[in-house]
């Protein structure tokens, strides 16, 4: 008469001490049942107020911001085209417009299609828009951000681009690295690091370079000077830590910055590319507020 619950129970028991299974042992991992806990990979996604300040999204906007997908530039130095394409120029109202601007093969960057809406667009990168007869460069404005500047179709054939490092690649093949992920083989052996190349986008060969000289035209391209050009003074160079460079801007103002920050943009006072509006040159509070009430 006892109920059957208790006699499975005794059942069990009885049947784990014939197969004299080991109580004490842990149970296996998940991972031995098909499954694992825990991250896989990189964060696929991207909070709104994570996000650069120099995209200038609207705080309040929605939750999430376009994560940039892995690329040619940093995540925070780059512009997703889906930004480029919706917030800047105002060709899409939603993603959704954007993706189906891109799935016709309509973008192309620096000379290629680009399908990927979270492309990260970068400095100096060229951005056709083929079906409307449209070229712009990313470049920064004075206040550190991202511009996009409408071009001529003849500038559109070329860009400048920063030279990170020379070394030789493999068979002594000498080579360039460049700030936008580039390998460039058999340069011309009188390009050092930190000087400039004009590159072809066409062909994806060196046209010409300029040298990293005291004399020749900057823009700044990072700290707190970023998006200010002029003409580099002098630099100074501090064994050990960073080397500094003094620039003189148009309107006559000097500041200094780290030599990282520096890209050669031309050679002497003309640059090898148009500048926005501003030209470069940085106001004050006093002047901004001065040519806002002239307006």
């Amino acid at each position: 008469g006892r109920p059957s619950c208790v006699r499975i129970t005794t059942k069990v028991a009885a049947l784990f001490d014939r197969l004299e299974f080991d109580r004490s042992t842990p149970p296996p991992p998940s991972s031995f049942f098909g499954h694992t806990m825990g991250v896989r990979g990189t964060k696929k996604h991207l909070k709104r107020l994570n996000a650069p300040k120099h995209w200038m999204l609207d705080k309040l906007g929605g939750i999430f911001a376009p994560k940039p997908s892995p690329g040619p530039h940093k995540a925070r130095e780059c512009l997703p085209l889906i930004l480029l394409l919706r917030n800047r120029l105002k060709y899409a109202l939603t993603g959704k417009e954007v993706t189906s601007i891109m799935m016709q093969r309509l973008i192309k960057v620096d000379g290629k299609v680009r399908t990927d809406k979270t492309y990260p667009t970068g400095l100096m990168d060229v951005v056709e828009i083929e079906k409307t007869n449209e070229f712009f460069r990313l470049l920064y404005d004075v206040k550190g951000r991202f511009v996009v500047h409408r071009i001529s179709k003849e500038e559109a054939g070329y860009k400048l681009c920063r030279v990170k490092d020379v070394k030789y690649g493999s068979k002594g093949i000498p080579c360039v690295i460049t700030h936008d992920g580039r390998t460039i083989r058999y340069p011309d052996p009188l390009i050092k690091a930190n000087d400039t190349v004009v590159l072809d986008i066409e062909t994806g060969k060196i046209k010409d370079f300029v040298k990293f000289d005291v004399g020749n035209m900057v823009v700044i391209t990072g700290g707190r000077n970023r998006g200010r050009a002029g003409i580099m003074i002098h630099r100074e160079k501090h064994k050990g830590t960073f080397d500094i460079c003094h620039v003189k801007d148009a309107a006559g103002n000097t500041f200094a910055t780290r030599m990282a920050n520096v890209f050669v943009i031309g050679k002497g006072t003309t640059p090898l590319i148009t500048m926005p509006k501003g030209k470069g040159v940085k106001l004050t509070i006093l002047e901004e507020a001065a040519r806002r009430n002239n307006k």
